[in-house]
């Protein structure tokens, strides 16, 4: 991704445990989810039909947390943007986002044409 810049996005308490909040980020629509124990961020675009991950169901897939897209059920690991199924498309990846939690607030780590377009 290259270096970025922080953005702050909203308070932790605005984002449920294990749901997810959807943010425009310039042309980028991103989902954060809530994990508990940390909080991540990835393209809310799944590649199969362009379903909004924020709207799916997080759930553990083996030692993966994943998100399934309310739309066909594709599953998403919420960490490393890679699809866990169907099996097949494993090759296929979402962009993730660095997130990192500070003073109460999520903040979002993005490349700097990103943060360009959305000023």
């Amino acid at each position: 991704m290259g270096p970025g810049e922080w953005i702050r996005i909203t308070p932790v308490e605005n984002v449920p445990l294990r749901e997810g909040r959807s943010v425009q980020i310039g042309e980028v629509s991103v989902a954060i989810f809530n994990l508990g124990d940390r909080f991540v961020a990835l393209e809310n675009r799944c590649p199969h039909r362009g379903g909004p991950l924020a709207d799916g169901i997080v759930s553990s897939a083996g030692e993966a947390v994943a998100v399934t897209c309310p739309l066909h059920n594709w599953r998403v690991c919420v960490a490393s943007g890679r699809v866990l199924k169907p099996a097949n498309e494993g090759a296929c990846r979402v962009r993730t986002f660095e997130v990192k939690v500070e003073e109460g607030v999520v903040l979002l780590s993005v490349r700097p044409e990103l943060v360009e377009a959305s000023a």
